[in-house]
């Protein structure tokens, strides 16, 4: 009992020592708890790999073989080790061939991907600067049509990953997101995604899977970082600054537009089985003695544009992709834009939540369906456009949208849950 009360003693008489003990203690034990579960996770996810590394393969196949474009700046410089412990022994315990390759520098996937062979599957393991170069690079190709049907898996490595909450379950760890991401290309369930080409007066055509935002809103959150010594109120102080330096931030802008195209029906997932030799002879006889007629040629009729004048505080040309299992019955771009009447106390409370979600929008907010989109900026407009979280200077530009271009592996059960989300009204068609 005394050697009790005189540790007791001790640890009163030195309170700052005993406290900061404490303290590192505490943060050792809660580090080393993080690595441990972290370990789990990797153990669990090698488990279910190993699983498919044992399936038999037939003699005429053989290894599936993926590309990886791999940036390792992403994630501040730890994107390659995050890669090396999280991803590749997932994909080599299930027997799958890769090939990595590592980018240099901004721009160089694009020129990779120019370049690249036929693979059977294209893993991008870096954020969304990574993901648009490497489908911009894609989609250049004179060969787009074939390689557009190798399928994609998006691994993320990257600050911002605006499409994993498309494609997988995502949480607060990071270790977890990127196994579930590499064991979803491993199980082979993909999804059709839209992509949006923009195309300005001279420069080669941008693809992207996400959308292009322009306005206040995207130039506050270009310099939220800067303010990080602010902590949590860094987004409000942001935007309040940004209100001292120039106030409205109206921004005006003219939209040509095209009415959504209806979406053609899915085609079966299985070739439908050649029906026998009698019925086949049947129907070459009856297609000989009774041919079918032909129908006149359709006259192509000029397309309908549209314009409409927008005054607003943020323009955002997205697509659907934020569900991409909805079904919907028109092929279409969404064109949002914010009112331009907010108070600045309103657009310091829209700007945080735009901060967590950008394609949240004010309930008076304006919003169109289009199937191309041109936009028109006044004379001596400046700026910069987000296309996909990069940064491109504003001009005007005309936006197309190529309907289920890419096919991206999916999640079976984000796929499930989304399914379950409420489907959003569509705009119809007019005749």
């Amino acid at each position: 009992m005394a050697r009790v009360v005189k540790v007791f003693r001790t640890l009163r008489n030195h309170w700052k020592k005993s406290t900061l003990a404490v303290c590192v203690l505490s943060y050792g034990g809660y580090w080393l708890y993080g690595k441990h579960c972290e370990s789990v996770v990797r153990r669990e996810a090698c488990q279910i790999a190993r699983e498919f590394g044992r399936q038999q393969v037939a003699p005429h196949e053989g290894l599936k073989k993926a590309t990886v474009i791999l940036n390792p700046a992403a994630s501040n410089g730890k994107a390659n080790s995050l890669f090396e412990k999280n991803a590749a022994p997932i994909l080599h315990l299930a027997g799958v061939e890769i090939t990595v390759v590592k980018t240099d520098y901004e721009g160089q996937a694009k020129k990779l991907l120019e370049l690249m062979e036929l693979t059977d599957m294209l893993i991008v393991a870096g954020g969304d600067g990574t993901l648009q170069e490497v489908v911009t690079g894609l989609l250049r190709r004179p060969d787009q049509e074939t390689f557009s049907n190798t399928p994609i898996g998006f691994i993320p490595l990257g600050s911002n990953n605006s499409l994993s909450p498309s494609l997988h379950f995502l949480s607060d760890d990071k270790v977890k997101n990127i196994t579930s991401a590499t064991l979803s290309i491993l199980k082979g369930e993909t999804v059709p995604l839209d992509v949006l080409q923009i195309k300005g007066e001279k420069e080669q055509p941008v693809f992207a899977l996400v959308g292009l935002r322009w306005g206040a809103f995207r130039d506050v959150a270009a310099r939220i970082s800067k303010y990080w010594y602010l902590g949590p109120l860094k987004a409000n102080a942001a935007h309040w600054l940004h209100t001292l330096k120039e106030w409205p931030l109206v921004r005006d802008v003219s939209i040509l537009y095209l009415a959504p195209t209806p979406r053609p029906p899915d085609l079966p997932s299985q070739k439908p089985a050649r029906p026998n030799l009698l019925r086949r002879i049947v129907c070459r006889l009856k297609n000989y003695w009774n041919p079918p007629v032909k129908e006149p040629p359709k006259v192509e009729e000029p397309e309908k544009w549209e314009e409409q004048q927008l005054s607003t505080l943020e323009l955002y040309i997205q697509t659907h992709n934020k569900n991409p299992v909805e079904r919907r019955i028109n092929d279409s771009l969404l064109i949002c834009a914010e009112p331009n009447n907010f108070t600045v106390g309103e657009f310091i409370a829209a700007g945080s939540k735009k901060q967590k979600d950008p394609t949240v929008f004010s309930e008076n907010h304006m919003e169109l369906e289009a199937s191309a989109c041109r936009m028109k900026l006044p004379e001596g407009a400046s700026g910069f456009y987000s296309i996909d979280n990069e940064e491109y200077e504003a001009m005007p530009v005309e936006i197309s949208l190529l309907p289920r271009k890419l096919r991206f592996f999916i999640s079976t059960e984000r796929r499930e849950q989304l399914r379950t989300q409420p489907q959003r009204r569509e705009q119809q068609p007019e005749d």
